[in-house]
């Protein structure tokens, strides 16, 4: 559950207390990433606050000199115009330099410094445990991360530097004003605290309002993803879904649109009588100055070096106070980054020094009254499953929906970490062996497998990933898995590219994809242990029959477990583990469960039934 807004002053307070914390943190990306470009954008910032300063003194003395010229007529006050309005010339093409210069150094750096948060992004995403894929409040973290942290720590080093070059411009114009009217800067900045003061507090709500509206983003996505993906396009046709969908998608905007309009409405009228509030304090100024020049009190080019220090110092205080507020904005939106990259995983780490697994054609697999339960569920999903897989058997799970099996799969390959028990790998606790030392040794295949959107030789060797490129063993795999006749029918064989998000893109159907992904667990053809969760779910009858004595023959000397609904299948296993509410009902093979009579043979006569029934008389199940 996502903790509620701070409503207090003291809260906010505190959290934007937190929230800057995190700036030594984006120094260190910064210098991991980008320090040269930094430092070269900070040099540049330096020589810029020092240059409008110069800009408006020169700017004086070009006034006096030509008034004084017009008054005396001399040829020495009209060179002095000159070398004055050249020497602003250089000045600005310095500025020019020193502007164009930073935009390259700043282009350099996004590019560099957001490439980096994303990798650092995925690279967290690739340690963490299943669990936090399957938790909302961890995918809320996640948007948030993405959504901005790539770019803001960017902006939170230049709002900084930008913050530090408005104090010197604001320093130098004050040096300027303290001749003429010391009390000037003080109007500029009194006048200027309202604004920051509103300015950091829409900040904070803007940051708010997107921060906990992360949920309802991602249903907004779910639903945008329901409408523009070929594995829903299907439904959404058949049943007419597209306007319920759209209904949905625009509530969501609407309010999303609704709650954005307000504050934008009231960041509009706060500027409004802010800004009035500003521009007043200036033309009372100009006026008092204005009068001193026309009592002669002030040359008239000190007039114009008060108007131009006054207005550009004003501008500077608003744009120092301005990334004061960014930097507080960039501060929140920040602490999402390394909110999601503070994320603990557990389950990829053994619990000390790691023991090395024995080399062996098949290992034991022992389940010793394991138990699980999912994060926010009150339901076990496992109850004291106690189950042992000698070296070289073949057990099959079956059950119903939701009675554990997929479950036990998890666990034994340290998806999840059991809730109560253990589970043994050659005699060795789970959590004393390095996870992929573990994985290494294991061949799968999942129900619900990737159909990843690559050439139909890495959709394979993805399988070994380390034996991607070896052409021979892919073509191995492909014939251990009965996947041959896909790959010749297609235009450019292995190196066809698969699915239909690409250019090019070959689409298969879903027992072709089965194939590819069943060559793709052959690709361990050294594994110890085969596990196949659902491995006919797509498959006609005689590419079932063919897909098991394939199975038989690689399988012969190990271990093998077999999740399926399909009786057909299992009953060819070595014993059968029969699997209600998280809980082993029955475990026997196929002819000892028949003889039981229990559930297995209700569910085995009932498969049976549909087949005479339903189908040919010669598509019999046993």
């Amino acid at each position: 559950m996502r903790p509620a807004p701070p409503q207090t002053l003291r809260e906010r307070v505190r959290l934007t207390a937190s929230y800057l914390k995190a700036l030594p943190r984006v120094f260190q990306l910064v210098r991991e990433s980008s320090r040269t470009f930094a430092v070269g954008i900070v040099l540049l910032l330096l020589g810029q606050s020092l240059l409008p300063a110069s800009m408006a003194w020169v700017g004086k003395l070009i006034v006096d000199a030509v008034v004084e010229a017009a008054r005396t007529g001399a040829a020495e006050e009209r060179r002095l115009v000159v070398e004055y309005v050249l020497l602003e010339f250089a000045l600005m093409v310095v500025s020019t330099v020193l502007s164009r210069c930073q935009s390259l150094l700043r282009d350099l750096m996004r590019a560099s410094l957001g490439n980096h948060v994303n990798v650092l992004i995925l690279e967290k995403a690739a340690t963490l445990d299943l669990r936090h894929f399957e938790d909302a409040d961890t995918y809320d973290k996640m948007q948030n991360a993405r959504r901005e942290a790539s770019i803001r720590p960017l902006s939170l080093v230049l709002e900084l530097a930008s913050l530090v070059q408005q104090l010197l411009i604001l320093a130098t114009y004050a040096a300027l004003l303290a001749r003429l009217s010391w009390w000037s800067t003080l109007v500029i900045v009194a006048a200027s605290l309202p604004a920051f003061v509103a300015e950091a507090r829409f900040s904070g709500e803007s940051f708010r309002l997107n921060s906990w509206r992360a949920p309802e983003g991602r249903r907004q996505n779910y639903l945008e993803w329901i409408l523009t993906r070929d594995s829903h396009v299907k439904e959404v046709k058949l049943f007419g879904l597209a306007p319920l969908i759209l209904s949905r998608y625009r509530a969501l905007f609407d309010k999303f649109y609704s709650e954005d309009r307000r504050l934008a409405l009231r960041k509009t009228w706060a500027g409004l009588v802010l800004g009035a509030l500003s521009l007043a304090a200036f033309y009372l100024s100009y006026l008092y100055m204005a009068d001193r020049a026309a009592r002669a009190r002030i040359t008239l080019g000190d007039l114009t070096l008060y108007l131009a220090a006054f207005r550009q110092g004003q501008q500077a205080i608003q744009s120092a106070l301005a990334s004061i507020g960014g930097l507080y904005e960039d501060g929140l939106f920040v602490s999402n980054l390394f909110d999601y990259l503070d994320l603990q995983s557990t389950g990829e780490r053994p619990r000390a020094t790691p023991r090395a697994l024995p080399v062996a054609r098949s290992q034991a697999v022992e389940f010793e009254e394991v138990s699980f339960r999912y994060p926010g569920s009150d339901r076990p999903a496992l109850a004291g499953v106690s189950l042992r897989i000698e070296p070289g058997e073949k057990l099959a799970l079956v059950g119903d929906n939701g009675a554990g099996k997929s479950t036990l799969i998890k666990l034994l390959l340290r998806l999840y970490e059991p809730s109560g028990g253990r589970i043994l790998y050659g005699g060795i606790d789970l959590r004393d062996i390095d996870p992929r030392d573990l994985r290494d040794r294991i061949g799968v295949l999942f129900q619900d497998f990737v159909r990843y959107q690559f050439s139909a030789l890495e959709n394979v060797g993805l399988g070994q990933v380390q034996a991607i490129a070896e052409r021979p063993r892919i073509e191995t795999a492909v014939d251990r898995a009965g996947a041959r006749s896909v790959i010749d029918e297609l235009p450019k064989k292995l190196d066809t590219m698969l699915g239909g998000w690409f250019e090019e893109g070959h689409e298969l159907s879903g027992g072709q994809w089965q194939k590819i992904a069943l060559a793709r667990a052959f690709m361990r053809d050294d594994a110890e242990l085969l596990v196949l969760d659902e491995p006919t779910a797509s498959l006609d009858a005689e590419a079932e029959h063919d897909l098991f004595q394939r199975i038989k023959a690689l399988a012969k000397d190990r271990s093998a477990i077999l999740i399926s609904h399909r009786f057909s299948t299992v009953r060819t296993a070595d014993r059968i583990a029969v699997l209600q509410g998280g809980r082993i009902s029955e475990i026997g093979s196929h002819e000892e469960l028949l003889a039981k009579n229990g559930r297995y043979a209700h569910l085995f006569r009932l498969q049976a039934s549909g087949y005479v029934d339903g189908a040919p008389a010669s598509r019999d199940p046993t």
